[in-house]
């Protein structure tokens, strides 16, 4: 079963997203801040996580920045949402390294729509990091597999990765 941490400090958008997501058979692990979402990662271990961009504590932002960082959590698929009042940015969501963008109120065919090929994705992924074990032992990786899940976070990170070095570069001289 899918599992899907959904991050939401609006009651209603918390309660739409997890029916949607619970009639769909995924189990759901909902919080309101992103420090607790920060705190949790390891322990729930999602597939993907839908985070308000404007969240508490640590932003949706933050969040998916850390996430696409991190090799522990190089299989999950970040979507960050907004009200349809909030200014969402396509851009700086791409640059945070969010798989997608999704505008609130939730309509249900559009959140599954949009989860269900990155839940695909984050399977694959998860597979290709995992070890394996046969019989208690553990098998060891295949080269290519490994090789395979690095590009998939690469690919995810760079552009979040390109972003910071510029403007780190862009204050360095001064601009």
């Amino acid at each position: 079963m899918s599992r899907i941490l959904l991050a939401d400090d609006s009651p209603h958008a918390q309660r739409m997203g997890e029916r949607i997501l619970r009639d769909e058979g995924f189990e759901v692990v909902s919080l309101t801040d992103g420090d607790a979402v920060l705190a949790s990662l390891q322990e729930a271990d999602p597939d993907v996580l839908v985070a308000d961009a404007f969240l508490p504590g640590k932003s949706g932002f933050d969040l998916c920045r850390y996430i696409k960082s991190n090799p522990l959590h190089s299989h999950m698929r970040v979507v960050l949402t907004a009200g349809l009042l909030e200014k969402l940015s396509e851009e700086e969501s791409k640059q945070a390294g969010a798989d997608a963008v999704l505008k609130k109120p939730f309509e249900s065919s559009v959140v599954l729509s949009t989860l269900h090929p990155l839940l695909k994705d984050a399977q694959t992924a998860r597979s290709l990091t995992r070890p394996k074990t046969e019989g208690g032992q553990q098998i060891a990786p295949d080269p290519e597999r490994v090789r395979a899940a690095v590009t998939i976070a690469l690919d995810a990170a760079l552009p979040a990765l390109i972003q910071e070095i510029t403007q780190r570069v862009l204050i360095a001289l001064g601009h």
